[in-house]
């Protein structure tokens, strides 16, 4: 069995499932970045899959000509690998960590699947998530996002010692994080719903250049705020799916600004 409080039993789980289903031959992450389940992330991968699809007779696009950012690959690079190798997706993955961007090009160039289908960009600026990334005249089919959830480094730590609990370990005055996270990974201030509000607002300047931009909402008290600002950004179509990975339960919340003539067209370079 697996023991799921021991940071290195998961990361070695990883590696066994990424091999096992996405044919990836090396994938390793520095120490103390965010090494996530799996199973979670393949499910928001099916999810945006779907939306796709439903906006195309319920067909999901495959191939390179679908393209998807993911705003914070992280060291893992999980995103990407998970949507190329079940779709063909190509990715552009962007994160205002330096190490990650590394790692993340690291385990691209190492897997001959990925080189040539995902690319990392580093943002220069904290306070910006679309701008500096999307480059002029580029478009997307998707944007996904696992935004930093926590408020502040106590409330990520508290968050720890909650998860080491139910992981039944009994030292976890000091808990270590069994999937990791750097701090720009796990909180921001204000927490998610503070880090999705900036995005809302960042994407109206891209509004023709993404069909649907998505983020997981990890806070269901955190969606009416969220729909709040979605609506005074006059977006044209709000869908929220929700999201259960053993007992977890989350939300993606997608948005686009295009009305249905707009939809229709871009489906057409598909």
């Amino acid at each position: 069995s697996i023991d799921f409080a021991n940071p290195d039993a998961v990361k070695t789980l990883n590696k066994a499932l990424l091999k096992h289903f996405y044919k990836i031959d090396y994938w390793y992450i520095p120490d103390g970045y965010l090494c996530p389940p799996i199973p979670g992330r393949a499910d928001y991968i099916h999810y945006a899959a779907d939306l796709l699809a439903s906006c195309n007779n319920q067909n999901i696009p495959n191939g390179k000509k679908i393209k998807v950012l993911d705003i914070g690959i992280g060291a893992n690079c999980v995103y990407p690998i998970i949507g190329h190798q079940e779709y063909g997706w190509s990715f552009v993955g962007s994160d205002i960590d330096e190490v990650a961007v590394r790692a993340a090009k690291n385990i691209i160039e190492v897997n001959s699947a990925l080189k040539n289908n995902v690319e990392v960009r580093l943002q220069a600026s904290k306070q910006d998530i679309f701008k500096n990334i999307i480059h002029k005249e580029e478009k997307f089919d998707l944007t996904i996002c696992n935004p930093p959830f926590h408020a502040s480094a106590e409330e990520a730590h508290a968050g720890s010692q909650r998860k080491s609990r139910n992981l039944g370990n009994k030292n976890y005055t000091n808990p270590v994080l069994n999937f990791g996270g750097k701090n720009t990974e796990l909180w921001t201030k204000g927490g998610e719903v503070v880090f999705v509000g900036r995005m809302i607002e960042e994407s109206k300047l891209f509004k023709n250049q993404c069909f649907w931009f998505t983020s997981l909402v990890s806070k269901s008290e955190n969606l009416g705020g969220i729909y709040a600002m979605l609506e005074r950004a006059e977006v044209a179509e709000i869908r929220t799916s929700e999201m259960s990975t053993g007992n977890k339960i989350t939300r993606i919340v997608a948005w686009t600004f295009l009305n249905q003539k707009q939809q229709e067209d871009w489906v057409k370079g598909w």
